[in-house]
């Protein structure tokens, strides 16, 4: 079976089990910004008590954050582990806002991609998948996002045993429509899959991808 094939297949059966996931959940761009810095090296439940933190203090706002008192704000942001490095990273990240765009998120869709990503690495702190998580749900950009997950799920499928971040994003983009919906989907239905069965110890006994899972195949768990 072809590749292109196997990945798109893999996202049909997703969607048909799991349904629309309308991944990320956020009520604003600036929260998804927010929630992409945080989510790193946590779970998401503890990027939520963060981000409750902030809405309840009036300060999912990247002014407030930058005016506001260090201190209150590494407190807010506690729950998603590693504060310091996190409050740093966030406020880099709303200078940017504030200088490159005036806290204007519609300049984020009309930037051309490849100069934004540039610009968003260039920040200390920001990684590949927290660059493209904004690219993809902030600025609409069709930049297929790679986290853990991805390469688990894939890996396990033996859809593709890379675990490069670039040549697996290829992968994916070069056997997918440029489709930023889609993108934004199958990476919501990845984790979603993840989170329920692909675990890091899977469910492979309730999964519904077991028959075709080369990792249940092989018998490497119970």
């Amino acid at each position: 079976m072809k590749l292109q094939l196997t990945i798109y297949k893999l996202y049909t059966k997703l969607e048909d089990y799991y349904g629309k996931t309308n991944w990320w959940p956020a009520e604003g761009i600036f929260e998804i910004i927010v929630g992409a810095v945080l989510t790193q090296n946590t779970n998401w439940l503890n990027v939520e008590k963060a981000l409750n933190n902030l809405k309840n203090n009036c300060m999912l706002d990247y002014a407030k954050i930058l005016h506001e008192k260090e201190d209150l704000v590494k407190q807010m942001i506690r729950p998603a582990g590693f504060y310091n490095q996190k409050y740093s990273t966030l406020i880099r990240v709303c200078r940017f806002i504030n200088e490159e765009f005036n806290g204007n998120f519609e300049l984020l869709k009309r930037m051309d991609t490849a100069e934004l990503r540039d610009k968003l690495l260039n920040i200390k702190g920001i990684g590949k998948e927290t660059a493209d998580s904004i690219l993809l749900y902030c600025g609409y950009h069709p930049v297929f996002v790679i986290d853990a997950y991805t390469k688990r799920i894939v890996s396990r499928l033996g859809i593709s045993a890379e675990d490069n971040y670039d040549k697996l994003q290829y992968i994916f983009e070069n056997e997918l429509p440029a489709d930023v919906y889609l993108y934004a989907e199958y990476h919501g239905l990845i984790v979603k899959h993840a989170k329920t069965f692909c675990r890091k110890k899977p469910v492979c006994k309730e999964c519904f991808l077991a028959y075709i899972c080369e990792y249940k195949a092989e018998e490497k768990v119970g």
